[in-house]
Parts: C-alpha cells; structure tokens; sequence
C-alpha cells in the first residue's frame, strides 16, 4: 500500500490526478496530448498560426525566414517537451528520451537557421546587432538552448564525462528547470518580436493574440509537471 502510494505521488502532476498526466499503458504518441497537453497544443499551434499567417500575408523576403524558422523552432520544442512529460516505465522513458532528442534536434536546426537568416540580413544591412529587447531575449534563449542541448545529450549518452550514469542522472533535474526556463524566455522572445518595427510597419502581429497563445502553452505544459521530477520532496 505504502509503495502504491508512492508511486502515485510521482505520478501526480501540478493539476489532475496521478493518471492525467501519466502514460500508464498508452502509446507514445498519446503523450502529445494527455491531460492538459491538448491545452499545450491548442496554445503552440495558434502560436504559430499568428506567425506563419502574418508573414504569408505580406510578400516573402529573405527576411520572412527567420520568424518562419524561429515560429518552427518553438513548436518543436514544445512537443519535445510533451513527448517526454508522461512517460512511466523504464521503456517509455527510454522511447521517450528519443523521441524528445529528435523533436529538440529539429528545434535546434532551425532555431540556428533562424539565427543565421537575420544575421545575414543584420550585415548586409549594416543594421545594429541585439539591441532590441526582442534580439537581447533572443540571444540569451539561444545560449540557454545549446546550453540545454549539451547537457542533456552528454548526460544521457555519454554519463561517463560526469563520473558515471548515477552522476549523470543527479544533473536530470536541472535539466528540467533549464527546459521550462527556456521555453518561458521562448515565449517571451515571441512576445517581444511584436514590438519590433518590422511588426508595427509590416506583420501586424498583436502582442495579445501571442500572449494569450502563450498563456496556453504555460498552462497547458505548466500543469503536468511533476514536482518530484525535481526532487524537492523529502527523500528525493
């Protein structure tokens, strides 16, 4: 009784029950949208909807990669994310650590993409570099996210740098606080971008529609965290 209890303790995300937020026997892909996920997804996608639609209404420059790629980045992260939060079993957290690796690699490759578009565009136009508070959020987002890559991908498939497997997974939950961390400065770099003046003169994007998106993808990815994952409870 007393270990069943246990075992729903950790299981037992911020809001719901102990199966809400738990992939129990259900496929991987069940992940995506288990308890609030569906609340995570609704928020991600309307994210990127505001963007992609404001770019495609306007005509394509070089320009309109970088928040198409950057839009792309995010939401790919944030499935990384959910793939990841329920898993239960050794197996699934296995199935899961791959597929989040996979969604985050994407993320990655496009979020430097991204990077390297308005760069470019930065030099070519003889324009000022991370002065506004949109590329200061955005540059510190980046160094968070190759931070988070380096660590996450050294802990779990080559534990030996950090003296073993065990030391290794003592690092798991800053990891975690890392990756939340990161998706907050995310979101609010997007935030930021509609203050940017290419937003007021060109993509119109309004400030609410994206924070309202955002709040979504909070609330939603925010409610199935599990505290324990931390390992701030007593004996953790």
């Amino acid at each position: 009784m007393a270990d069943q209890q246990q075992t729903e303790s950790e299981q037992t995300p911020l809001l719901g029950g102990p199966g809400d937020a738990s992939q129990q026997d259900k496929p991987l892909y069940y992940n995506f949208i288990l308890g609030t996920g569906v609340v995570a997804q609704a928020g991600a996608w309307v994210l990127a909807a505001i963007v992609w639609g404001s770019v495609f209404s306007n005509d394509l420059i070089l320009f309109s990669a970088h928040p198409l790629l950057n839009s792309a980045a995010v939401l790919f992260f944030i499935q990384g994310i959910l793939s990841l939060q329920p898993t239960y079993t050794a197996k699934q957290k296995k199935q899961g650590t791959y597929t989040h690796a996979a969604l985050n690699d994407v993320a990655i490759l496009a979020a430097v993409a991204g990077l390297v578009v308005i760069e470019y565009n930065k030099i070519a136009h003889n324009g000022t570099h991370f002065e506004s508070p949109h590329a200061i959020l955005g540059l510190i987002t980046y160094i968070l996210v190759i931070l988070q890559a380096l660590i996450g991908i050294t802990q779990y498939f080559t534990p030996a740098l950090y003296g073993g497997v065990d030391n290794a997974k003592k690092l798991y939950k800053y990891h975690r606080v890392g990756g939340y961390f990161t998706l907050l400065m995310m979101l609010a770099t997007v935030c930021a971008a509609t203050q940017t003046t290419f937003n007021v003169n060109v993509l119109n994007m309004q400030l609410w529609a994206v924070v309202v998106a955002s709040l979504f993808v909070v609330l939603g990815v925010g409610a199935r965290i599990k505290i324990n994952k931390f390992g701030w409870l007593a004996g953790q």
